[in-house]
């Protein structure tokens, strides 16, 4: 049994479940829309974010049918903005495979995107899960300002530690924080109890980002897209940000003429690369992805010991220490 299947074993029948609840919600009557479905389908990763749904609802209850909608609301709202940052990205390729927009074009993949987002706000209204609701609307609102904040400094250059941090927080960790707080919220009804899972999940999104922003230094495009993507898509993030902060005025000004001028230039990329290992970026950020990482698993210390916190607490060592 590997580490995956042993921190999935307290969740083993949910997660079986799970398959056929969200297989259920990608199906359309339009030939087109149906066929698009069922190769995203095909194509799906790990189910990270449901398997934190399980876990969190698991430590503090028993599982139950709301926490499958929870579960499927969540994995709905991760497909659609996958397809959606695959068009504003101008990605073609998606887990080693081409995109929805690499295959249909962006119109369709735009509004491939709107109807699993929809269909994941009618399952929710449909099981009259306003809190629900709530969360998954405070989700999407943070991810879409977190990517528009994204861009603006990757057009600007101009972004500092705060700013990097609020990005990630809003475009990534929210989702596993609501991941976490809507898994609790199928369990209790307690606001406090599922706000602070919420708090937790955002310290673990965190640190799941800052691995993400690590594998863009690593010498092999590990998990899907080009060694510097984000330079070259000028995205600053923690390890290159680390050598902003700690190089010379004159240097600063030459590194972001770089990514300015030459982002797509492979010897400049190249560069850039070895100065951010070389200064200890990559070392920095790590760093700092652990410190998010335990503070999450020391707030879980909070509950009690059980199978699923166990698992959760495991779940959160496998995102940052996974290799792809």
């Amino acid at each position: 049994m590997n580490l995956l299947d042993q921190i999935k074993a307290p969740i083993s029948r949910d997660l079986s479940d799970f398959e056929s609840h969200f297989r259920d919600t990608l199906k359309s009557d339009v030939p087109l829309l149906a066929t698009i479905l069922n190769f995203m389908y095909r194509t799906k990763g790990k189910q990270v974010r449901p398997m934190f749904v399980f876990l969190s609802a698991a430590m503090l209850g028993k599982t139950n049918e709301l926490t499958q909608v929870a579960a499927c609301s969540v994995e709905l709202l991760h497909t659609a903005t996958l397809v959606h940052d695959d068009v504003v990205d101008e990605s073609y390729e998606r887990r080693g495979v081409f995109s929805v927009n690499a295959l249909w074009r962006n119109k369709l993949a735009v509004l491939v995107g709107d109807f699993i987002l929809a269909q994941g706000l009618l399952l929710q209204l449909k099981h009259k899960q306003y809190g629900y609701l709530n969360l998954i609307s405070r989700a999407v609102q943070d991810m879409a300002e977190g990517e528009i904040l994204q861009i603006k400094k990757s057009r600007l250059l101009n972004i500092d530690t705060e700013t990097y941090y609020n990005i990630i927080r809003k475009k990534t960790a929210s989702l596993i924080a609501t991941s976490l707080a809507i898994g609790a919220a199928s369990v209790t009804s307690d606001p406090q109890i599922i706000e602070k899972m919420y708090l937790i999940g955002q310290d673990a999104g965190i640190a799941f980002q800052i691995k993400d922003d690590i594998f863009d230094y690593q010498e092999k495009g590990i998990i899907g897209k080009p060694t510097g993507n984000d330079i070259k898509e000028k995205k600053i993030t923690l390890p290159l940000l680390y050598l902003l902060n700690h190089s010379t005025r004159g240097e600063r000004l030459r590194i972001l003429r770089l990514i300015k001028r030459k982002n797509t230039n492979s010897d400049a990329v190249r560069e850039l690369i070895d100065l951010v290992v070389e200064k200890g970026g990559v070392e920095y950020a790590a760093q700092q992805m652990n410190y998010f990482r335990e503070k999450a698993i020391h707030a879980l210390m909070e509950f009690p010991q059980n199978e699923a916190r166990t698992s959760l607490i495991a779940l959160m060592n496998y995102i940052t220490e996974r290799k792809k």
